[in-house]
This record gives structure tokens, C-alpha cells and sequence, in this order.
């Protein structure tokens, strides 16, 4: 086993985790903002919930990228030359919601809130999609040949795996994000996105049946009680959902991601990218890494950087931990012009 390579085929498992994790009440709640919400006040008790970390968030996709890149360097290229047209798919959601949630409040007509609104829940809709459709691929396999070079055309990609993995992580968003707004809000959103529990069960049977795909595909015995746990902590999260224990569904909801995303990786190493023309093309952990060199610098880098990051966004929560109701909310107040028109 290359030790070196392994530990950094870890280490992003744990930034997709992370990126799953945290991103993903954020664009949860960036749909529920058009799925969920009633009234004006709503949307904005949402918007408040995830105005302090979304951008925070957002940066644990470019450090799971940035350390594929920099780690394997061969996984990568084949990666994202094979799926160029989803990730710049992807990129112009996050771009449009990204500007939505910083424009929608510069304006106060009904049209102009409501054309952000569609702009951020489109925009994390197809974020989700986009790069739950990329996470599943990684792990079901790409038609990439010798060289590691996609073949089939542009849209070779587009399989049952991927509509699978993208209703996957929509589906786990839309859910994370209802037990992130029980445990953040109080008053009516507090009270719908409890009640949204009860499609728990249905919205999570695409990550489950990827789970379990993945685990019948490779076979490793140990990686089953990886699967039992997910199931465990899903069930866990949806009777206390049910139960109003907020704090213990968000828990569920975690530990269900982190097991099942836990499971998909080992049963996948040590293969980074399967091809599906022939297994031989296949990308692992030692063909498709960077020098011993390049990946020793950047362990003491990271050794000292993760914590860090950690310490400091686990602060940002620590001080945004409060509820948000509307009552909280102020009343909208239109801005002068700095120079009125003669």
C-alpha cells in the first residue's frame, strides 16, 4: 500500500464530505426558498439562516478540487476534460446563485425578489445535480481510454448512474436543508420544514440505492457495517424528525451522510476512476498521484491548514448558533439615491 497516495485519497473523501455536508443545507435551502416558503418574510428567514456561512461553505468544494488537482494530477485531467460540459454547468449555477443571494436584497419589487428567487433555487438545484452526477461517475465508472482521455463525445457521460447520483444529492440536500431550517429557525418555517420530514424516506432512496450499488459492484465484506450504520442513522433521523428532536434528526442526517459516503470510497479504493471500456485503464491511487515529494509537502501543509480552517469555521457557528424567526426580521427600507436627480 502507498502510504503517502492513500492518506491523500482519504483526505478528500473527507473534503467531499465536508463540502456534502456543509454546501448541502445551502443548497437545500436555496430550493426550499421556492418549494417551501409562503410569504416574503419566509424567504428572508431562510436567506438569514445561511447568509453568515454560505461562502465559507463554498470554499470546501474548491479545496476538494485544488487537492485533487494537486494530489492526483491524473484523476483530475481525466475527471474534468470527460465531464467538461457538466462542470461548467455546475459553475453557472453556483455563479447565479452566488449573485442572487447578494443581489436579491438590492432591489424591492416583487419581480426583482423573484427573479433572484428563481435564479438561487435553479442554481442550487443544478449545483446538486451537476456534482452528485460527477461523485457518482467517479465511482461507477467513465468511458476513458489508455490515456486517460474521455471518449464518446461530450455527452458520453450522461447514464442511469449519473441521474442517480444527481437525485441523490438533491434529494439529501432538500432533506439536510429541512432539519438545518428545525434546528436554525423558529415560528412557520420552523414548523414546515418539520413537517417536510415525512418525504425523508422517499427523497433518500437515491443515495441509499448509490450506496448500495457501489457496495454490490465491489464486494468488501468490512464495508457493509459502513452500510448498516447509513441505514441506522437515517432511520435515526427520520423518527426524530417525526418525534421534533431537531438536534438529534440534523445528527442522523450526518451521521447517514458520512457513513454511506464513507462506504462508497473504501469500496472504491484503490480505484480512483474506473473506465468502463476495460478495466485496465482504470486510474488508481498509485498511477494516477503525484510524487512522493509533492504529496509529503503538502501533508505538512495540510497538517497544519485543516485545523486551522476547522478551528476557525467551527467559530463562525459557534457565534451564528441563535434561531432566526421573523419576527426578527426588519421591515424593508428603500435607499435614497446618494444624489437626487435635479
Amino acid at each position: 500500500m502507498d502510504f503517502l497516495p492513500t492518506l491523500w485519497f482519504i483526505l478528500i473523501a473527507v473534503l467531499w464530505t465536508g463540502y456534502l455536508f456543509l454546501e448541502g443545507f445551502d443548497l437545500g435551502v436555496g430550493m426550499h426558498m421556492l418549494i417551501s416558503a409562503r410569504t416574503e418574510n419566509d424567504r428572508r428567514v431562510m436567506l438569514n439562516t445561511i447568509g453568515p456561512v454560505w461562502d465559507g461553505n463554498e470554499v470546501w468544494l474548491i479545496t476538494a478540487a485544488g487537492a485533487t488537482f494537486a494530489a492526483f494530477p491524473f484523476w483530475y485531467a481525466s475527471l474534468v476534460s470527460t465531464l467538461y460540459v457538466p462542470f461548467v454547468v455546475v459553475l453557472l449555477g453556483l455563479i447565479f446563485r452566488a449573485v442572487a443571494i447578494e443581489y436579491r436584497g438590492k432591489g424591492h419589487t416583487a419581480r426583482w425578489t423573484r427573479c433572484w428567487d428563481l435564479a438561487l433555487g435553479l442554481g442550487s438545484l443544478v449545483a446538486a445535480f451537476g456534482v452528485g452526477a460527477a461523485l457518482a461517475l467517479t465511482t461507477t465508472g467513465l468511458p476513458v481510454d489508455r490515456n486517460g482521455d474521455g471518449v464518446g463525445g461530450p455527452f458520453a457521460w450522461f447514464n442511469g448512474w449519473a441521474l442517480v447520483g444527481g437525485l441523490a444529492v438533491v434529494g439529501f440536500c432538500l432533506v439536510h436543508a429541512a432539519a438545518f431550517l428545525a434546528l436554525k429557525t423558529d415560528g412557520d418555517v420552523r414548523l414546515r420544514a418539520g413537517r417536510f420530514a415525512r418525504w425523508m424516506p422517499a427523497l433518500l432512496v437515491p443515495l441509499a440505492l448509490w450506496v448500495v450499488a457501489v457496495q454490490l459492484m465491489n464486494g468488501k465484506a468490512y464495508t457493509w457495517l459502513l452500510v448498516a450504520g447509513a441505514v441506522a442513522a437515517g432511520g435515526w433521523a427520520f423518527l426524530s424528525a417525526r418525534r421534533g428532536r431537531e438536534g438529534a434528526a440534523f445528527a442522523g442526517m450526518a451521521g447517514f451522510l458520512l457513513l454511506g459516503v464513507a462506504s462508497i470510497f473504501a469500496n472504491a479504493y484503490p480505484v480512483v476512476l474506473p473506465s468502463t471500456i476495460d478495466p485496465a485503464f482504470d486510474l488508481t491511487v498509485s498511477n494516477a498521484s503525484s510524487s512522493s515529494y509533492t504529496l509529503g509537502v503538502m501533508s505538512v501543509v495540510a497538517a497544519f491548514g485543516i485545523p486551522a480552517v476547522l478551528a476557525y469555521q467551527g467559530w463562525t457557528y459557534w457565534v451564528f448558533r441563535k434561531r432566526i424567526a421573523g419576527a426578527s426580521i426588519p421591515a424593508v427600507r428603500p435607499v435614497e439615491a446618494a444624489v437626487k436627480p435635479r
